[in-house]
């Protein structure tokens, strides 16, 4: 009976995010596969599918679709975890289709900015030609414009407090990493931000005191039975 009742609640949480959980099967699989690959054909492989200056020019649409089903390396169980607490949640409270205007606007616009910098850098002699050709699949661009667009569906104060401490994460990152991709992920953060409009659909906003409130009273209600 209890193995019956954790199916069923397992099932109705996969339900109400299901593209969430659908892009994590998918991430699953191509990080088993990439993994059983020689390095060098691996790099090779993504090279391919980045989102960079070369691929982009040559096929934009398929490498931004595809660069969204990769990630470069291990540590699959960390994106678990954030897709759990960013992801499900927006998906859930937006609807599936606004929680992918959300993704593509983050993936699509950051990618594009970024690399409009390496474009500009490389034609000015400030980087090596090479960086038309760099590595660039993943996900955390989505991820980051989900972070974001979260903070509105938030209660008063803690949406203030949650969105600024984002910003200053991905701006301290910007300045002390400066690179093309610290560049990308503050941008989603700023596109995601730019979402707002796609959260006043709906008057839920999360409130960690009420949720607080709510379990205590349930306990106290099972201990005074």
């Amino acid at each position: 009976m209890t193995l019956t009742r954790a199916a069923a609640g397992v099932r109705h949480y996969v339900s109400r995010a299901p593209a969430t959980f659908i892009w994590l099967v998918v991430l699953t699989i191509t990080t088993y596969i990439i993994s059983r690959f020689h390095p060098a054909f691996r790099d090779h492989f993504l090279r391919q599918r980045s989102t960079n200056l070369h691929e982009l020019g040559r096929n934009p649409i398929r490498v931004l679709v595809s660069s969204a089903m990769w990630i470069d390396g291990g540590g699959l169980w960390i994106y678990y975890l954030l897709y759990n607490l960013f992801h499900v949640p927006v998906e859930r409270i937006l609807g599936t289709g606004r929680w992918l205007v959300v993704v593509i606007s983050a993936h699509v616009g950051a990618t594009y900015l970024s690399e409009g910098v390496v474009y500009w850098e490389v034609s000015h002699g400030y980087m090596s030609s090479r960086a038309i050709f760099t590595l660039d699949v993943g996900v955390s661009y989505a991820l980051a414009g989900s972070a974001a667009v979260l903070a509105f569906l938030m209660a008063k104060p803690w949406c203030y407090l949650y969105g600024g401490m984002l910003l200053a994460f991905y701006a301290y990152n910007l300045i002390t990493g400066d690179t093309f991709t610290d560049l990308g992920h503050f941008t989603a953060v700023l596109i995601g931000f730019s979402c707002y409009p796609l959260t006043r659909i709906t008057d839920y906003r999360w409130d960690p005191i009420a949720v607080y409130r709510s379990l205590r009273a349930r306990a106290a209600a099972k201990l005074s039975q």
